[in-house]
């Protein structure tokens, strides 16, 4: 069942992909304001199969410090919350189009009360990322559960470009997605000069099965270290 329902979604916005930049970006953001009428319409914090895959995609991250982690389409902010815990010396923002569930993610709920000494609260601002890349480069990227909304090849193609400039030299993109569509959006990035895969991990047995990628952005030469140094924020703990 999931698979007929899958293959009808992505006739649904490969169709939608048609409508051009700008006129796709408004349904999307129309869509997930929709979807976002109520509190956490996919279950994302309370499925068990969403919590099995969120802490699946943590264990396959390299054992390294991470001083700057996005998490992009973050929906209300549940995995982008649960990186803020696991990485609490990070500086953590998500983004997403949805101003509904941004709103909803900004909001402090039972269990994840900021406290005075406790996990710093992530950031959270709206971005289209068909539309533009995030401003700033990270030492982390997530992009999980999205591509597939992007449509034809040009959105996806432009969306990986996007993508692989959020990432600093020698950081790491973390692509999650249905396995084995996830192969399709992976030759994206493959494709990316540098750009390298260091790890993967099928999980084929369960409900939807699904895969965690993660790729290396090539590291700075000389130079670009030295153009682009200056102070950042405190590193986080080793993964």
């Amino acid at each position: 069942m999931h698979r007929v329902l899958d293959r009808a979604h992505r006739i649904l916005f490969a169709a939608l992909s048609l409508l051009g930049l700008r006129g796709q970006g408004r349904v999307l953001h129309w869509y997930f304001d929709w979807w976002h009428r109520r509190p956490d319409p996919w279950g994302l914090a309370v499925d068990d199969y969403e919590q099995a895959k969120y802490a699946t995609t943590l264990r396959q991250l390299p054992r390294r410090r991470y001083r700057r982690i996005l998490d992009v389409g973050c929906s209300e902010g549940t995995f982008t919350h649960r990186l803020a815990a696991a990485f609490p010396h990070a500086e953590v923002t998500g983004v997403d189009i949805s101003e509904r569930a941004l709103a909803r993610a900004r909001t402090p709920e039972a269990g994840r009360t900021p406290v005075p000494g406790g996990t710093p609260a992530p950031r959270f601002a709206r971005l289209n990322i068909l539309t533009a890349p995030p401003e700033d480069r990270f030492d982390l990227v997530f992009c999980a559960e999205l591509l597939y909304y992007l449509g034809r090849h040009r959105h996806l193609r432009r969306a990986c470009a996007h993508l692989t400039r959020a990432v600093a030299p020698g950081g790491l993109l973390v692509l999650v997605h249905p396995w084995p569509e996830s192969r399709r959006f992976c030759a994206y990035f493959e494709a990316v000069a540098g750009f390298r895969r260091v790890a993967e991990h099928v999980e084929p047995a369960c409900a939807r099965p699904f895969a965690v990628s993660v790729y290396e952005a090539p590291a700075a030469d000389r130079g670009e270290e030295l153009r682009t140094a200056g102070p950042g924020p405190a590193p986080g703990r080793e993964a």
